[in-house]
């Protein structure tokens, strides 16, 4: 039985509190970027978070890594802050990848990385002391696709297949601004064919279809899917005179944030304004889960020892905890919105009401003002 207040207690501020506990401590959030040299991935970061978190490589550099045959692990962490809400971001790149005549075996290096994180962090979770950590799993992989106009070639499909059962997988194509708009799509229809027929498993956000708003823009993401996208640094004027980030050419204006130009604007709502929360959750709870059984069975032990399952309770007990907080936060948010809006919507009918008696008494002063100027020209005739 559900007892009912009769008096409001204070109950519903706890989304609240959630709120600004979530808001001091803030975040940690990894992105991996996945490519051969020359796709724009540092130029593409860069633009997604308006700074320079990633500085440019010399093109010797990039040379002399093609000489050494070498796939690396490049980490580069920025503390950002918006609003008060503070994200430890933290950048991994791969230079060297595919950048050989023999590419084989070149995605070792990669996935050997997002599986010595989870591997960390389980033993981090077994020490007594488990406030100091270094958490580095990777939220989400964006996979750079050249724009060859042709389809997948054999390396991105066997990559994406070990990525994917891995990290939350994001294709992207690089440079849209290399193809027709109709080339564009017929290409993506190809990428999206050969992505079904090999069962690789890219990243899906949820959707809510209780929110209209919401799910329509979640469809919207979901459609533009593998996402073209290009990055500039650069200020131009496009063909109404604004300056936006984009790049200039002789025929005209690419603007990085004009849907019509590329999908950078979809696939920065996903990464960051709608989605980073569930990329956060479903790297804990799907990849993370999933090293975590295999390094238990590895080490002899199963989901069916005491401590394991009382560990694992406690956790699904606190998620489902947040969960419940972060629904009863978002229909409170929901009500005052739409309190909000019946509010202003009285606000203006009441605002049209007062503006048509001030028309209507204007009208009846100047029908008076029109009766005596009428009264004073008959009294002067009549003189």
């Amino acid at each position: 039985m559900t007892p009912s207040l009769s008096s409001a207690v204070g109950i519903s501020n706890l989304p609240n509190q959630r709120h600004k506990i979530v808001s001091r401590k803030g975040t940690n959030f990894t992105i991996m970027v996945v490519g051969e040299s020359g796709l724009g991935k540092t130029t593409f970061v860069n633009t997604l978070f308006s700074s320079l978190i990633r500085d440019y490589k010399k093109p010797e550099h990039r040379i002399q890594k093609q000489m050494d045959h070498t796939v690396q692990i490049d980490v580069v962490r920025a503390d950002i802050e918006e609003n008060g809400f503070k994200v430890r971001l933290t950048i991994v790149d791969t230079p060297g990848f595919g950048d050989f005549i023999n590419n084989q075996d070149c995605w070792v290096p990669v996935v050997d990385f997002i599986d010595e994180q989870h591997f960390a962090h389980v033993k981090h979770e077994e020490k007594h002391d488990r406030n100091k950590k270094d958490d580095l799993r990777v939220h989400v992989c964006l996979y750079f696709i050249p724009a060859t106009g042709h389809t997948l070639r054999p390396l991105d499909i066997e990559v994406m297949k070990q990525l994917s059962s891995r990290v939350n997988l994001i294709p992207v194509i690089s440079k849209a601004d290399t193809l027709t708009p109709l080339a564009m799509a017929s290409f993506k229809d190809r990428i999206r064919d050969c992505i079904a027929y090999h069962n690789i498993q890219v990243y899906t956000p949820p959707i809510n279809h209780d929110d209209t708003e919401s799910a329509k823009i979640t469809n919207d993401i979901m459609a533009a899917m593998p996402y073209s996208v290009l990055g500039s640094e650069t200020d131009v004027q496009n063909a109404a005179g604004e300056t936006v980030k984009g790049r200039q050419y002789l025929w005209g204006t690419v603007e990085v944030e004009n849907e019509k130009h590329s999908d950078f604007v979809h696939l920065r709502n996903l990464i960051i304004r709608s989605h980073m929360s569930d990329l956060i959750e479903s790297t804990e709870e799907i990849h993370y889960e999933k090293s975590r059984s295999l390094k238990l069975t590895q080490s002899g032990k199963t989901d069916d020892d005491p401590q394991v399952t009382a560990k694992k309770n406690l956790e699904t007990l606190m998620k489902n905890e947040e969960e419940s907080l972060r629904k009863k936060f978002t229909e409170q948010v929901r009500l005052e919105e739409t309190r909000f809006r019946k509010w202003e919507q009285r606000l203006i009918a009441e605002r049209d009401r007062l503006n048509k008696d001030l028309e209507n008494q204007h009208k009846s002063v100047k029908a008076l003002e029109e009766e005596v100027d009428e009264l004073i020209a008959k009294k002067n005739a009549s003189r």
